[in-house]
């Protein structure tokens, strides 16, 4: 069984880019058609990533790999490959699954959109993509498929092609991911040089292996920092982070597979997939590209909680949260706890799509409402949607026992405690933890508590209204108070929406039973240690520490927020740090006059340059050639040809003349012959 699931691996990522392939083909009426084939593929992935899973339970530290030649060029063979580990494992079971409640989800939240198929199409090949990446044993196998995911993000940020926000949002977020692919495939291309080969394992001879590292040697470190130029564009982190938040242009499906499965997942990813590169050479577990990766995680984190504070748009709060919480991941990389990353990056898929989609289930059940501050109340209008998202948030701020999110975070917490360059990252990310606390409480005072802060929407109690209908119809509309600008009331959204809510919320509590102190069964598996833990302490100091800091965060939010109106209370009493949090810190500003003002002035100077200097040049040149041609020309008419006409009729009249002699008559001969002995005669005579 586990030879076939490696040599078949291929089918895991091959089977939803082939349902996206069919759906393309389909009519744009064949909307039900499109979304079943979609769905179908992300159920035949899921299944198939669970039967790839079941093999590495078999033995601690299972890896097992396929590799095969693409093509040859003189002696040397470019090979491909894939490779089944924990790693991959547990990384293709949440992007299935999440991608699977996300694709359900969708055919509710894009209903009455007119290209639905074309939606569902892109999603498909999004996920396949993603899946190509995690499978991937080689970095060129790797590159595609991270390439692929780039494509689609471009065409699922820009789906509403015709808003013009949304076309900027997408060629934003293609752009800067593109810098940091270009840093990756200079990496790419240096670590071929120095290893010779692109695969990660070969039997001892991958690039991730001892022979493979001792090759590459010194250069390690520039490789690594190249590497991680890529997974700063695709992760958002700092100072490539800007295009993250405008990707919640895109529907918000989209934005839940971008910032929870897929697209911000790989970086992080890819950072644990060629671990071995960064951490060559360690002592002590610190290498100068691991401290790189510390110290921008440490930045990114913190900055993206501070301006998550000030935002007010519901969706760009989560995406400023995915932002810091990726930070965090990369934080936990850079001090050695590779596998508490990756747990806080499995489990963060997970709440965090929850969170996403429960934002979509809010901005559908107040008719595309994304203001928190005009929210209110919907604790009693969206009953499901409400604890589903408060599970979300819990597991976002921290709290542990209960949640997943709060064991994971306690893992990186207890690895950057343990750093021994500095103690700063671990106190910055304890800070961390009461930002977020803090943000996520203000989100969901701000949206379910209270009452409705907009007169243009008014909550109902689940008795006076009936959830699932749709939000179209006239029972969702009554009339103000001016008896002329409609009020909308708000509703739940229907079961094919709340029960992906419902199962997220459930996997991220159940989830936590293998994260615990009690059993780390999670880290051991990602560890290749034996699953078999011996029972421990469920208390520990970091974790009471991370739980008073968490309540201090929730406290200190409600005692703020709890009366909040439109008008945000930092925003009161602190004006000016709000400005300045609700502006992004002013990068976007900033980027625009340094980077894109110095790409401008470059842009309008060789612009200049080729269309008064070179183009100049050009003429100039092109002028000289044709004085000359015209010079050629007429030395070639009046001179050579002139010449040469002349020398020819000279030619022609002296032969002529040479041809009137020879008349035949053989006295005309002998006469001449005579005259001319007779004039040599004279000459004799003469000159003697």
């Amino acid at each position: 069984m586990s030879s076939w699931s490696v040599t078949n691996l291929w089918l895991i990522p091959a089977v939803p880019l082939v349902a996206s392939f069919f759906i393309l083909i389909l009519a744009n009426s064949r909307r039900r058609t499109a979304a079943a084939l979609a769905i179908l593929g992300q159920i035949a992935a899921l299944a198939l990533s669970i039967t790839a899973f079941l093999p590495t339970l078999a033995a601690p530290g299972f890896r097992s790999v396929h590799n095969f030649t693409w093509f040859t060029f003189g002696d040397q063979a470019l090979r491909l490959g894939w490779v089944l580990d924990p790693l991959a494992a547990a990384m293709m079971i949440m992007i299935t699954l999440v991608g699977l409640c996300i694709f359900v989800f969708s055919v509710g939240y894009m209903a009455g959109d007119k290209n639905l198929t074309r939606f569902f199409a892109y999603l498909s090949f999004f996920s396949g993509a993603m899946l190509g990446v995690v499978i991937a044993n080689s970095l060129l196998l790797l590159f595609f498929s991270w390439e692929l995911v780039g494509l689609a993000s471009y065409l699922l940020i820009g789906f509403w092609i015709d808003r013009p926000s949304a076309a900027a949002a997408a060629k934003k977020a293609f752009i800067t991911t593109r810098i940091g692919d270009l840093g990756f495939f200079l990496g790419m291309l240096w670590l071929y040089h120095s290893s010779g080969t692109l695969l990660f394992y070969d039997q001892g001879r991958g690039c991730l292996e001892n022979a493979g590292l001792l090759a590459i040697g010194a250069s390690a470190t520039f490789i690594a920092l190249l590497i991680f130029c890529g997974a700063i564009g695709k992760s958002g982190q700092f100072p490539l982070h800007v295009w993250l938040p405008d990707a919640m242009e895109g529907p918000t499906p989209v934005s839940a597979l971008i910032h929870a499965a897929t697209m911000v997942a790989a970086g992080v990813f890819l950072v644990a997939r060629v671990y071995p590169l960064f951490s060559l050479g360690a002592v002590n577990g610190v290498t100068p590209s691991l401290t790189v990766v510390v110290w921008v995680g440490v930045v990114t984190a913190l900055m993206a909680s501070l301006i998550a504070l000030a935002q007010v748009d519901i969706k760009r709060i989560l995406a400023y949260s995915t932002v810091s919480q990726l930070g965090l991941m990369m934080v936990s990389l850079g001090v050695g706890g590779v596998a508490a990353g990756i747990m806080h990056l499995i489990a963060h898929g997970f709440f965090k799509a929850l969170l996403f989609l429960g934002a979509g289930s809010v901005i559908h059940g107040l008719h595309h409402e994304q203001d928190i501050r005009k929210m209110g109340g919907l604790r009693w209008t969206m009953p499901v949607t409400f604890l589903t998202y408060a599970i979300g948030m819990m597991n976002l701020s921290g709290v542990p026992f209960f949640f997943s999110g709060g064991w994971t975070k306690e893992e990186v917490l207890h690895a950057t405690a343990h750093w021994p360059v500095s103690a700063l990252p671990h106190y910055l990310m304890l800070a961390g933890v009461i930002l977020t606390a803090l943000y996520m409480t203000r989100q969901i005072i701000y949206v379910f508590f209270g009452s409705a802060r907009s007169t243009d929407f008014e909550s109902v109690r689940p008795r006076e209204f009936h959830s699932g209908e749709a939000a179209t119809t006239t029972e969702n509309i009554s009339v103000g108070r001016t008896g002329q600008r409609p009020v909308f009331r708000a509703h739940e959204s229907p079961r094919v929406m709340t029960m992906p809510l419902v199962i997220l919320a459930l996997c991220s509590i159940l989830f936590a039973l293998v994260l615990t102190p009690a059993w780390p069964w999670l880290r051991a598996y990602l560890n290749g240690e034996s699953t078999h833990v011996v029972f421990g302490s469920l208390i520990q100091p970091v974790i009471l520490l991370s739980f008073v800091l968490v309540a201090a965060g929730i406290g200190f939010g409600w005692l703020t927020y709890r009366n909040a109106g439109e008008t945000d209370p930092l925003a009161r009493t602190q004006p000016g740090l709000f400005r300045f949090l609700e502006n992004k810190m002013w990068f976007d500003e900033i980027y625009e006059r340094t980077i894109i003002a110095f790409s401008r002035i470059l842009s309008r100077l060789t612009d200049w340059l080729d269309r008064y200097f070179w183009d100049g040049l050009v003429r100039l040149f092109a002028g000289l050639g044709q004085a000359f041609g015209v010079l050629s020309k007429g030395f070639d008419d009046h001179g050579i040809n002139a010449g040469v006409d002349e020398t020819t009729s000279g030619t022609r009249g002296f032969g002529r003349l040479i041809s009137a002699a020879h008349s035949g008559q053989i006295q005309t001969y002998l006469g001449a012959i005579a005259i001319g002995m007779l004039l040599l005669l004279v000459l004799y005579a003469w000159l003697g």
